[in-house]
């Protein structure tokens, strides 16, 4: 790898170093809310003290969008201020059930690009959602469990707030939770805010798995389907 790409992959991870709380704002598409033809999604990514630290863009095919909904597989680039990618999210397709383990859902976090850092998998069960959060080496570190222990994982139910859990210990280190962001945004259009927190020391390779898993629960949960725009009653 060239020394300059390197040293801007470096520099942008590693302000991961001195956040324990992210925000992560979809950007409103207008096009999108007045034509309901469902467009790549954008985000910024914002620190603590309301810094605008990154942002990320889904990258895919126009046809995967429109067809395949909140199920679509993606690859989400994600930038540093000096336009470095410093992160590479990957989503396969996978059909979403909760009735059927052969069908559980999958984001793979790669930072530098190519360099695999660590993996978010769906937990099958038909009760609360749960996922496991694996390291580059597959070892399981955290679990992430809704918090308002809801009685089924269909997309449809709600599920807003989502705690994660050490594998070691069984503490709540942090929580991963839908904010609102206003009446209109909410109503007409899928572009979510979402809160982010871990602890300060956390390994920043995890801390980019924890953005991963972020972006995995936003599209099971909240991304609108095509019929969902087109018939909100």
């Amino acid at each position: 790898m060239p020394a300059a790409i390197t040293q801007g992959w470096s520099d942008g991870i590693q302000k991961l170093n001195y956040v324990n709380k992210l925000l992560i704002k979809q950007k409103v598409d207008l096009l999108e809310l007045f034509v309901g033809f469902e467009s790549k999604n954008k985000y910024t990514i914002i620190n603590g003290v309301g810094e605008e630290v990154f942002y990320a863009i889904e990258n895919n095919g126009c046809l995967v969008r429109n067809c395949c909904g909140k199920a679509r597989p993606f690859k989400m680039k994600i930038f540093d201020q000096y336009r470095n990618e410093i992160i590479r999210l990957s989503r396969p397709l996978r059909c979403q059930s909760c009735c059927c383990p052969c069908c559980l859902q999958r984001i793979e976090v790669f930072s530098p690009p190519g360099r695999l850092v660590g993996s978010v998998d769906q937990e099958w069960s038909i009760c609360c959602p749960s996922f496991a959060v694996r390291n580059a080496a597959n070892e399981e570190v955290f679990k992430i469990k809704e918090i308002k222990g809801q009685i089924c994982s269909f997309p449809l139910c709600s599920h807003d707030n989502f705690k994660i859990i050490s594998k070691d210990t069984s503490t709540e280190v942090g929580r991963i939770s839908k904010q609102w962001s206003g009446l209109l945004r909410e109503a007409f259009t899928d572009a979510d805010h979402f809160g982010i927190s871990f602890p300060m020391g956390l390994d920043v390779r995890m801390k980019a798995v924890m953005i991963g898993a972020c972006f995995l629960i936003d599209f099971m949960f909240f991304e609108k389907s095509c019929d969902e725009d087109c018939n909100p009653e």
